[in-house]
């Protein structure tokens, strides 16, 4: 059957191939240039190829492209989460419980603290006197800052450390951390799977989407482009949603949480800590600037040595054969030095960013510490809050730059979903009729009426075309490139639809039909073959899905499949990889006429079908499809005008047009566009002979 969904090549059409083995191990961004990245060297942690979490060096490591419209893109992302949305509500409900007792944990262990500090202060002071006679017995000696801080701790003079009650707290507070632990287990389980059904369904709206659009958008987009949409991008958006959504809801609940116990401690301390924030997003700002265009040398120099290997991986025998194994290594040295240049460089200076938000911090602690015993000793502070106060400096400080970390993040997840959501809004096929007619047990009759079809408004290249192919007749199409042949069949075969006039089969009007009602009637075997990873049966047998082992062997038989295959050691049992290089370009258009065969269609459309294979098994493909072609309509695309000598009717076309219409010896006797072209090739095989 159909070997893929068309097989024209219309202006600007020429998409590009998927990358093979190359430098990254991952594509050259949401749109890499060779599609999805083969196995090799991958850069240095956080440079292109790197795949991190959402954590502030991942973000540093990867530079993000930006969305065209951010706030509508994210507002439309947001909107494929509805059906989660329930979940979402009880996610941000586990994680306002985590995060409460994650953040009363330094509270509790600073209650802990102080009951230590109280209990070894007391045990040094005398047994039966009161606390507020030692602090009395303090003043009177000019100690007045000491007793101050003893007046406001909670003493019993004579008595030490009270165990049991310390290890109730220290249980306490372990429940408390097991618990948070818990709710946030809970949280990132519900959230994965959030993710993953929201992605799955994401997935299942560009696979159906793909399967609607028309021939006319793959020619118009590089293959390598599209599958990039379909997967890396996607897979971005899967990532980052699982990662950072709930990073960003724990990270700003934190914040909150933080502050409010950071005020209630001490709004001096509370406010120093702040005074932090800014100086610490303005060195990373700053460092990461920097970084960034080294990043981007990084970028591009990983794809230049990409481009260099997978060149000469694919044309290694060429390189081999031309002697230019010196040249191709001295070109990678080159390309490789200039990746190691930038990524030394983009690692070094985004390596600073760490240690140096670690000093500010370290500022910070040392401000906080400073200050909190010296309010410690004046009383007006307990050592365990100065304790928790500190806790909770390091805490506060590390989710505001994780925050702005998720939103650089983001915006590289939304510009992916935005990439997705133009494939999703491309213009789709016309759609079938509601009532469509069905055609069944074809004759093979196919008419053009009047047909008129333009790949460009400007730039005609069908008009007017009027052809009649009675049932069972054979009609070869021949004429120069770019005369419009295969145009022909993809008008035939719906993968475009004509701009005037109507096409016709069994007298009804192909519009009038469903796709798949039109492409069920026809079997295609074209120039360049498609094989998929799998058994050779399977691959026969993809021509017919209910096809017995009989049958594949039958039509592998009148293919002449048969003999090649019974010389491998698995016969037809052999499994070929993705892209059958193990097997002949030969074998492989073989199998696909073996499919052909098996499908058994009405109408067949042979382009090229002969053209990888030697001249001896040329000859038996042929006396073969005469016998296939037997009662059955048939559209043969030939450069090689000796193949087609036998059709019924040569169609002669050139620039949309047919010029020329008859068998081969009236357009012969004709002496016109056909005489020549028949002439030339056989000038040619003349001289090659010579």
């Amino acid at each position: 059957m159909s070997e893929r969904p068309g097989i024209g090549r219309p202006p600007g059409g020429n998409g590009a191939r998927p990358g093979g083995a190359g430098v990254s191990g991952r594509p050259l961004g949401p749109a890499g240039p060779g599609g999805p990245g083969g196995a090799g060297v991958r850069p240095g942690m956080g440079g292109p190829g790197a795949r991190r979490g959402p954590g502030m060096m991942g973000m540093m490591g990867m530079p993000a492209e930006k969305p065209k419209n951010f706030r509508d893109s994210f507002a439309r992302l947001l909107r494929q989460l509805r059906p989660e949305a329930p979940l979402i509500l009880f996610v941000v409900a586990l994680a306002v419980i985590s995060v409460s007792f994650a953040v009363i944990g330094p509270k509790i262990l600073g209650n802990a603290t102080n009951d230590i500090f109280s209990g070894v202060v007391s045990k040094n002071l005398p047994a039966g006197v009161t606390q507020d006679q030692a602090v009395a017995a303090l003043r009177a000696q000019g100690e007045n800052q000491l007793a101050d801080m003893l007046a406001s701790m909670h003493l019993t003079p004579g008595r030490g450390v009270d165990f049991g009650a310390l290890a109730q707290i220290l249980l306490f507070l372990a429940g408390v951390y097991i618990l948070s632990s818990i709710f946030s287990w809970m949280q990132a389980y519900i959230m994965a799977g959030v993710t993953q059904r929201t992605v799955y369904r994401l997935r299942q709206d560009v696979d159906r989407k793909l399967g609607r659009l028309p021939l006319r958008y793959f020619d118009s987009h590089p293959r390598g482009d599209t599958l990039s949409r379909v997967t890396n991008d996607i897979d971005n958006i899967g990532q980052t949603l699982q990662q950072s959504l709930t990073q960003l809801i724990t990270s700003l609940l934190t914040v909150v949480g933080v502050l409010i116990l950071m005020l209630t401690i001490s709004p001096i301390l509370a406010v120093l800590s702040l005074l932090a924030v800014p100086l610490s997003i303005v060195v990373t700002v700053l460092i990461a600037s920097r970084s960034q265009k080294q990043f981007v040398r990084q970028w591009a120099s990983t794809g230049a040595l990409n481009g260099h290997v997978e060149e000469m991986h694919t044309g290694h025998s060429i390189v081999k054969v031309f002697g230019r194994q010196e040249e191709a290594i001295a070109k990678f040295e080159e390309e490789n030095d200039r990746l190691y240049q930038a990524s030394y460089r983009a690692q070094f200076i985004s390596g600073i960013i760490q240690p140096a938000l670690n000093f500010v911090a370290n500022l910070n602690y040392v401000a906080i510490a400073v200050i909190g015993g010296l309010r410690v000793a004046a009383g007006q502070m307990s050592l365990g809050d100065v304790i928790a106060f500190i806790q909770y400096s390091r805490q506060f400080t590390f989710p505001i730059v994780q925050t702005a970390s998720i939103a650089n993040v983001l915006q590289s997840a939304v510009a992916s979903a935005e990439r997705v959501f133009e494939l999703l809004d491309e213009a789709e096929e016309v759609p079938d009729p509601v009532r469509p007619r069905v055609l069944s047990d074809a004759r093979g009759a196919v008419a053009f009426e009047n047909a008129s079809f333009r790949y460009e408004p400007e730039k005609p290249l069908i008009d007017d075309l009027d052809l009649v192919a009675d049932a069972g007749q054979t009609v070869a199409i021949v004429g120069p490139t770019g005369a419009g042949k295969t145009t022909l069949v993809n008008l035939l075969m719906r993968f475009y639809e004509l701009d005037g006039g109507r096409i016709t089969v069994d007298g009804i009007d192909t519009r009038e039909m469903t796709r798949d009602n039109l492409r069920r009637t026809f079997g295609m075997v074209l120039q360049d073959t498609w094989l998929f990873h799998g058994t050779i049966a399977d691959n026969i047998g993809y021509g017919r899905e209910e096809a017995t082992r009989d049958e594949i062997v039958a039509a592998a038989e009148a293919a002449h499949v048969d003999h090649f295959v019974r010389t491998l050691p698995d016969g037809y049992d052999t499994v070929i990889d993705d892209d059958a290089t193990n097997l002949s370009a030969g074998e492989k258009q073989l199998m696909t006429i073996a499919r052909a065969f098996l499908a058994d269609p009405p109408i067949l459309i042979l382009d090229e079908a002969t053209s990888s294979v030697d001249t001896r098994t040329e000859v038996l493909i042929q006396r073969a499809m005469n016998r296939l072609m037997k009662s059955r309509t048939t559209f043969v695309i030939a450069h090689r005008l000796s193949t087609i000598r036998d059709a019924d009717t040569i169609l002669v076309m050139d620039r949309g047009q047919i010029i020329e219409q008859g068998t081969h010896e009236e357009l012969l006797a004709r002496r016109g566009f056909y005489f020549d072209l028949y002439n030339s090739q056989f000038a040619e095989a003349l001289a090659e002979a010579v």
